[in-house]
């Protein structure tokens, strides 16, 4: 037997895939942009409610994470990258293009993210934001959204 809460749910809730992109400028080579408010924009305006939400970057050069956003250690995030691999040493892509620390630091970080949405909005914890690491800038790049689960009609 149905519940009737169930059958309520079902006169204004719909299970649907959503999909669609923001964009995202950076101004240095290195640089991580928190994204947090836009991708909460992004899930309010397409009327999810509760399901799975992932970003990917299409970029070999950018990735995403989830941390933090304090200025500092967004900073240091910048710093430590670049010290892990560092630019110029030697790598078989920079004969190419100069640039395989940034193909490289993206591998490391990843290029995509899945979050739960509860109640219309990513769960994240009290400090977390959703990152958007640019690793070889400045530049104008695309981040791809996928949600599945229950929408708003209308």
């Amino acid at each position: 037997m149905i519940s009737r809460a169930v059958m309520l749910s079902k006169l204004w809730l719909k299970m649907e895939f959503r999909t669609g992109s923001i964009s995202v400028s950076s101004s240095r080579e290195v640089e991580v942009i928190d994204i947090t408010s836009r991708v909460d924009e992004w899930v309010r305006q397409r009327g999810a409610l509760n399901g799975l939400l992932t970003l990917s970057t299409r970029h070999t050069t950018a990735g995403l994470t989830v941390n933090e956003a304090e200025h500092g250690l967004m900073k240091d995030f910048e710093t430590v990258l670049l010290r892990l691999i560092p630019k110029g040493r030697g790598y078989q892509h920079d004969r190419v293009d100069s640039n395989a620390h940034s193909h490289l630091i993206t591998s490391v970080l990843g290029m995509s993210v899945s979050l739960i949405v509860r109640d219309g909005h990513p769960v994240l914890g009290t400090w977390q934001r959703v990152l958007f690491v640019e690793c070889d800038g400045p530049r104008r790049r695309v981040v791809e959204l996928g949600f599945v689960g229950e929408c708003r009609v209308g």
